[in-house]
C-alpha cells in the first residue's frame, strides 16, 4: 500500500504547485502590464495638459518683453534730444532732454529711459534727479545694446544695470541726424511682472536668455545659473559686457538638451517642456515631476494584481464546485435505485441554483462595466467643459481688445502724418488719446478679476456726455460700416455722476457694443443715448439716470430672466463669453447704483443705469 499511496499524492502535489506558480505569474504579469500601460499613458498625457499653460506663459512673457520695444525709436523724433546731441555742452539742452525722458518714462512705465552719445556716455536720463542711481555721465560703451544701435541696428539684451544692479530688458535704437548716427536711445524694461506670470504655471519654471543663463525663475536658487557649460569665449564676453555684473554664474542642477528640437525631454524624475520666445533668442522651460505618474502606475498595477487574484480564486471555486459535483454524481449513482425520485428533485433544484448563480455573476459584470463606462464619460465631460470655458475666455478677451487696438492703429497712422507735416498740436492730441486707450486696454482685463474680488474705485464727478463721446469714438468705424444713426442727447458738461470715470466708460462701451450686435440685422439701425438726473422714490439724494437704447431684435422673457447671470449669452458660440453684463452690473453696483434691462417702445431694448449724482453725505 505505501507504493500506490505515494504515486497518487505526488502528481496531485505537483499540480497544486504548478497551479500556485501559474497564479503568481498571472498576477505578476497583470501588475507589470498595467503598471507600464498606465505609466506610458500618463506620461503622454502630462505634457499635453501642460503644453497649453506653457503656450499661455510664453505669450505673456513675449508681451511683457516686447510691449515697449517701439519706444526707443520715438525718442529720436523729439527735437530736444537732437538739439542735445548737437550741443552736448548746453545745460539747458540737458535739462530739457532729461525732462522729456522723465515724462516719457513715467508715461510708459519703464525702469529708465536714457540717451547716449557716440562714445557711449549717457548724456540724458529719466532718473537724473536720483543722486543714488542717476545714470548721467555713465559709460555704457561696453554694452552690446549700445554697440548694435551704434552700427544702425536695434539692440535687445538682458543685463544687470550699472545704475544700482537692477536687472532689466534693454532695447536700443540708433538716433540719426540725417544719414549719420549721432547717438543711441535706450529704454530699460522691468522683469518684475514675470513673477505674476509664474502663478499661471503651478510647477517650477524658468526663463533663459541667449547665453543660456537663467535670468528669471519661479525657484530662486535657479536664477543666474547656466543651462549649458559656459565656454571661455562666453565668459570673456560676459566680463567685458558686464551683463550679469559681478555675479558668479553657477551650473544648473540638471543638464537639459538645448537643441531646437528638444521641446520635450525627460531627465530622471523630471519631464522638461521648452518653448522659444518668438523673435527673441530666449526660451521658457517647465519642469514636471513624474513621481505622481509612478505612484498612479503603481496603484494601477496593484489593482490589476488584485483583479488577477480574484480571477484565480474564482477559478479555484469553479474547480472545487466541479469536484463536488462529480462526488455527488457518484453518490447518486450508488443510491439511484432507492432514491430515484428524491435525486431527480435535488438535481432540478441544483440546476436552478447554478443558473441563478451564473445570472447573478453576469449581472455583476454588466453593472461593473456600466459603472466604468459612466465614470469615463463623466471624466470626458469635465475635461471638455474645462477646455470650452478656457477657449471662451481667450475669445472674450480678444473681442474686448479688438476695438481699442484698431483705434490705436488709426491714431498712430494719423500721428505719423501729423509728424511728417510738422503739426505738433494735433500730434500731441493723438498721442494723448493713444495713451488713454492704452490705459483702457489694461483696464479691460481688470473687471475679470473684479468679478470675483472687488477693488476700490476712485470716485469723483464724471462727465456723462464726455463718457458717451469716448465710448462712441471706439465704435466709429463699426457705426459707419453698419450705417447706424446715433442720437446722443447728452452734451459734454451737462450731466454728471459720482463714480469712477474709467469703469463707467467700460460699462458704456460694453452696452453700446451689445446694442450694435442686437441691430446687426436691422434695416435702419438707430442707437439713442440719453442721461439726466432725478429723485428716486424711496431713496435719498439725487440720482443720475443713463439710457442706452437700440431698435434691434429685443429680448425674450427667458433671456431677460438670465441676462445678468455669468456665462449666459444670446450670441453665437465663440462670439461672446457671457461675462460682459455680469461684470457691468458688478461695476455699477460698486458705484452704489443699479442697471436694468427694459423693453423699448417700438421694439428693441433699453438698458437704464441709476448712479448717485453726488458724493454721499458724511453726516
Amino acid at each position: 500500500m505505501p507504493g500506490p499511496t505515494f504515486r497518487f499524492r505526488a502528481p496531485r502535489a505537483a499540480r497544486r504547485l504548478l497551479a500556485v506558480i501559474a497564479a503568481l505569474v498571472l498576477m505578476g504579469a497583470s501588475a507589470v502590464y498595467a503598471y507600464r500601460h498606465e505609466e506610458r499613458a500618463r506620461t503622454r498625457q502630462l505634457p499635453n495638459d501642460a503644453n497649453h499653460r506653457l503656450d499661455l506663459v510664453a505669450s505673456a512673457l513675449e508681451g511683457m518683453a516686447k510691449r515697449l520695444e517701439h519706444v526707443p525709436a520715438t525718442i529720436q523724433l523729439n527735437p530736444e534730444i537732437l538739439a542735445l546731441l548737437r550741443e552736448p555742452a548746453s545745460p539747458s539742452r540737458v535739462a530739457a532732454a532729461n525732462t522729456y525722458l522723465r515724462r516719457l518714462n513715467a508715461h510708459v512705465g519703464s525702469l529708465a529711459a536714457f540717451t547716449l552719445n557716440v562714445r557711449g556716455t549717457v548724456v540724458a536720463s529719466s532718473n537724473d534727479s536720483h543722486p543714488d542711481d542717476s545714470m548721467l555721465g555713465t559709460d555704457a560703451s561696453f554694452r552690446p545694446y549700445f554697440l548694435e544701435a551704434l552700427s544702425g541696428r536695434v539692440g535687445r539684451h538682458f543685463a544687470i544695470g550699472v545704475d544700482g544692479r537692477v536687472p532689466g530688458y534693454f532695447v536700443s535704437h540708433p538716433i540719426r541726424d540725417g544719414a549719420l548716427v549721432v547717438g543711441v536711445a535706450v529704454i530699460k524694461v522691468s522683469l518684475e511682472p514675470i513673477d505674476q506670470t509664474w502663478s499661471m504655471v503651478g510647477v517650477p519654471a524658468l526663463l533663459a536668455d541667449a547665453n543660456r543663463v537663467v535670468i528669471h525663475s519661479s525657484y530662486l536658487p535657479w536664477r543666474y545659473t547656466a543651462l549649458a557649460p559656459v565656454t571661455l569665449e562666453q565668459r570673456v564676453d560676459m566680463q567685458l559686457t558686464r551683463m550679469y555684473a559681478d555675479l558668479q554664474i553657477r551650473e544648473f542642477p540638471l543638464a537639459p538638451r538645448l537643441d531646437a528640437q528638444a521641446e520635450s525631454q525627460r531627465i530622471g524624475e523630471q519631464l522638461i517642456l521648452t518653448r522659444p520666445l518668438d523673435g527673441m533668442d530666449w526660451r521658457v522651460m517647465l519642469f514636471l515631476d513624474l513621481k505622481g505618474v509612478r505612484h498612479a502606475a503603481l496603484m494601477q498595477g496593484a489593482m490589476s494584481a488584485v483583479a488577477a487574484a480574484f480571477v484565480v480564486l474564482l477559478a479555484l471555486v469553479l474547480v472545487q464546485a466541479r469536484r463536488i459535483q462529480r462526488q455527488r454524481q457518484d453518490a447518486r449513482r450508488l443510491l439511484e435505485c432507492a432514491n430515484l425520485e428524491l435525486e431527480t428533485k435535488v438535481e432540478a433544484r441544483m440546476q436552478d441554483l447554478t443558473e441563478a448563480n451564473a445570472l447573478l455573476k453576469r449581472e455583476v459584470r454588466d453593472r461593473e462595466q456600466a459603472e466604468h463606462s459612466l465614470r469615463a464619460a463623466q471624466d470626458e465631460l469635465v475635461q471638455t467643459a474645462k477646455m470650452a470655458t478656457l477657449g471662451q475666455l481667450a475669445a472674450g478677451i480678444t473681442h474686448e481688445l479688438t476695438q481699442p487696438l484698431g483705434a490705436v492703429r488709426t491714431l498712430s497712422g494719423n500721428a505719423e502724418e501729423f509728424l511728417r507735416r510738422g503739426q505738433l498740436e494735433p500730434l500731441a492730441g493723438n498721442l494723448q488719446i493713444i495713451g488713454r486707450l492704452t490705459d483702457q486696454m489694461g483696464n479691460i482685463i481688470q473687471p475679470l478679476k473684479a468679478f470675483a474680488r472687488k477693488s476700490d474705485a476712485v470716485h469723483g464727478p464724471t462727465d456723462i456726455g464726455q463718457t458717451f463721446s469716448n465710448a462712441l469714438f471706439l465704435y466709429g468705424p463699426r457705426q459707419r460700416q453698419m450705417k447706424v444713426e446715433v442720437i446722443n442727447a447728452c452734451a459734454p458738461g451737462t450731466v454728471f455722476a459720482w463714480c469712477d470715470a474709467n469703469r463707467l466708460e467700460q460699462v458704456l462701451i460694453n452696452l453700446v457694443g451689445n446694442a450694435l450686435d442686437a441691430m446687426a440685422a436691422t434695416p435702419q439701425p438707430c442707437l439713442t443715448l440719453r442721461a439726466g438726473s432725478h429723485v428716486r422714490q424711496g431713496v435719498s439724494g439725487r440720482w443720475t439716470w443713463i439710457d442706452i437704447e437700440d431698435n434691434g431684435t429685443g429680448l425674450s422673457p427667458t433671456a431677460r430672466a438670465q441676462l445678468f447671470e455669468p456665462f449666459f449669452t444670446t450670441k453665437a458660440p465663440g462670439a461672446g463669453l457671457g461675462l460682459g453684463l455680469a461684470i457691468s452690473r458688478d461695476i455699477v453696483r460698486g458705484f452704489g447704483g443699479d442697471i436694468l434691462a427694459l423693453d423699448r417702445h417700438g421694439g428693441g431694448t433699453c438698458f437704464r443705469l441709476h448712479i448717485p449724482a453726488q458724493a454721499p453725505s458724511t453726516s
